[in-house]
């Protein structure tokens, strides 16, 4: 009987750390990072209980559908502690001007973190020429 929870133990102990090991790849490993560029068309702080940010960009070109051309967007999450991009975004919706958004996307989603899987980290207003 001592064997079979010495076993059990083992076992339950091996799975938590597994479990603890795929949270925290989940949570803190990027799939990919890069940026787009567009003109921001809405911002705003959304959630009940977690609050999120989220965005939308128009990256231009346009998508034929059956309600006719619709112009293509990239929906993306900004962290709250991200100030610099906050403010950034702000700056750009208010002015009109075009931004080149860097972000990661993350292999997962979750709830509190955001509605995409795509994080901006940094925002850079794009002069016109």
């Amino acid at each position: 009987m001592n064997r079979i929870k010495s076993f059990l133990k083992k076992l339950g102990l091996f799975a938590l750390i597994l479990g603890i090991a795929a949270f925290c790849f989940l949570y803190f490993a990027n799939y990919s990072t890069g940026f787009r560029a567009g003109v921001p068309t809405k911002f705003s702080k959304k959630g009940v209980i977690f609050k999120t940010y989220e965005g939308s960009l128009n990256v231009g070109g346009l998508t034929n559908s059956p309600e006719g051309a619709i112009p293509t967007t990239w929906e993306f999450s900004v962290k709250g502690k991200d100030k610099d991009v906050l403010n950034g975004l702000e700056e750009a919706l208010q002015t009109g001007s075009r931004v080149k958004l860097y972000y990661t996307e993350r292999y997962f989603r979750f709830f509190w973190e955001g509605d995409t899987k795509y994080f901006v980290n940094k925002v850079e207003i794009i002069n016109g020429s």
